[in-house]
């Protein structure tokens, strides 16, 4: 039987009444109570005894009066970090806008410009007149195509009305994680994990269970370190693989022993991001977690048209799952953004066309990917203290740096360096090369590097930052070899 996690935040979809929208589902979402005005057939939400009285005294005050407004704040919002992907990629630009000669390895996203194919569709759809609203969960064409490339490339079988399209994969699995998560859930996330895991966990009010993995591991979270993280109150299982930040991707063996501890449990569902499987390096292949024998109903699969296509400023991803689940994540999308850009389905409908694989297309890409992760890697190799795990897809690099900072680590002209946080920011001070913190990721001993700039822009970066960890300006943690 399906169980979805709150009845209230999937209870009612869109509906239009006396200009109002979804102004009171919205509400419900939010887990306010809601106060209707009979003279304005509006709906204010108030969330506190507190706030009722100030908007009491307010109507009662003479109209010449102000009164202090309330500016509390949710509670939530205090548990949430803020994406430090985004902020050190806001900064280098910030810098380079100065004039600072800075180089950003910050972004998740691919330098390359979207494929011709796929420019071409969109700029026909704006002449076309594809400039109204579509339907809420996307355009049935949309939908019957994505239908298609999974079963051919994934070998996974859904329906038209099983597709929730959506603003870009983010917003998808957002959703996924309000249609199945309850407060007092847990969510297990093995690290190092993308930034906004644990963040869209806290935010649903449930409880992320972070099981670490090591670059000996090849940051592949065993099949025992996930048993033992299950409880009574485990509900969704967070996979993406290839991995951002690691690289890494789940061999099929691998998948298998995971899915035989997934279906020992009775109620752990999997959200499987799958957004960089076009992204591999052979002899890896990537392989989806719903087309394991059992798993297709136990399996939410996300994914998208951003890394693979190189349309990340299109904002198109995709929900695939069991009816019960897409139906939920609709109806909360409903009330908040409804359908996606109608220019960016069309030209999605374009890069499905180009075929298995993204077709030549998005290959030539991931050659281009493949030859700057084997340079990166070699050059971060050659630096002693590095420790490597070496990825197998996306376009990241997750280095163990833990010898440069910590205990007795210092730069001349900065002063101590005691974590990840620190050490980037000395990196693009000093370096002026933009990189993530390890801690992001639930890993403070690393940090991440994306490799989706030039070969000659990551010589740049890296002669930098080697030059910026030479012994005669840069003293390693104590006890560091």
């Amino acid at each position: 039987m399906y169980v979805l996690h709150n009845p209230t935040r999937v209870s009612r979809p869109y509906q239009g009444s006396n200009g109002c929208g979804g102004t009171t589902c919205i509400e419900r979402l939010a887990g306010a109570s809601t106060l209707h005005c009979p003279t304005t057939s509006t709906a204010r939400a108030f969330s506190s005894g507190k706030s009722v009285i100030m908007a009491l005294a307010a109507a009662a005050a003479p109209a010449s009066s102000v009164v202090p407004v309330d500016t509390t704040l949710n509670p939530l919002v205090a548990s949430v970090k803020p994406s430090k992907t985004m902020a050190l990629t806001d900064l280098a630009t910030s810098m380079k806008e100065a004039g600072i000669d800075v180089i950003g390895l910050a972004a998740g996203e691919p330098d390359f410009d979207t494929p011709t194919p796929i420019v071409e569709a969109g700029v026909a759809a704006l002449r076309a007149g594809y400039t109204r609203y579509t339907p809420n969960t996307g355009t049935t064409a949309l939908r019957k195509a994505i239908c298609k490339k999974l079963q051919d490339d994934n070998g996974l079988s859904y329906s038209p009305d099983e597709i929730v399209v959506s603003n870009g994969a983010k917003q998808s699995i957002w959703q996924a994680v309000l249609a199945t998560v309850s407060p007092g859930d847990e969510v297990i996330i093995p690290a190092p994990y993308w930034v906004s895991y644990t963040e869209m966990v806290r935010l649903a009010g449930a409880t992320p269970v972070v099981v670490p993995t090591t670059p000996e591991e090849g940051f592949l979270m065993s099949p025992e370190k996930l048993a033992a993280a299950l409880t009574p109150r485990s509900r969704l299982l967070i996979l993406c693989t290839p991995s951002n930040p690691t690289g890494a991707v789940y061999p099929k063996e691998h998948l298998e022993a995971l899915a035989r501890v997934v279906g020992a449990h009775p109620r752990l569902l999997v959200l499987s991001d799958e957004i960089y499987e076009y992204i591999t390096y052979a002899p890896a292949k990537h392989v989806s977690f719903g087309a394991l024998p059992s798993m297709w109903d136990r399996t939410l699969t996300v994914n998208g048209f951003s890394k693979a296509y190189a349309m990340t400023g299109w904002r198109l991803g995709y929900l695939a799952a069991p009816r019960h689940y897409a139906k939920a994540a609709a109806i909360i999308q409903s009330q908040s953004t409804s359908g996606a850009s109608s220019i960016s389905q069309q030209a999605a409908l374009a890069a499905l066309a180009l075929g298995p694989g993204g077709g030549e297309p998005v290959q030539e890409m991931v050659r281009a990917f493949q030859e700057r992760r084997d340079y990166v890697c070699a050059r971060l190799r050659s630096i002693p203290g590095v420790n490597l795990a070496e990825p197998s897809g996306a376009f990241y690099v997750l280095p163990e740096m833990s010898a440069f900072f910590g205990p007795g680590a210092e730069a001349e002209g900065f002063g101590p360096v005691p974590d990840s946080d620190t050490f980037c920011r000395y990196l693009i001070e000093k370096a002026n090369v933009a990189v993530v913190p390890g801690d992001a990721f639930g890993a403070d001993s690393c940090i991440r590097i994306s490799y989706a700039a030039s070969l000659e822009t990551l010589g740049k970066a890296l002669d930098r930052i080697a030059n910026s960890l030479d012994p005669k300006v840069y003293k390693r943690r104590t006890g560091s070899t």
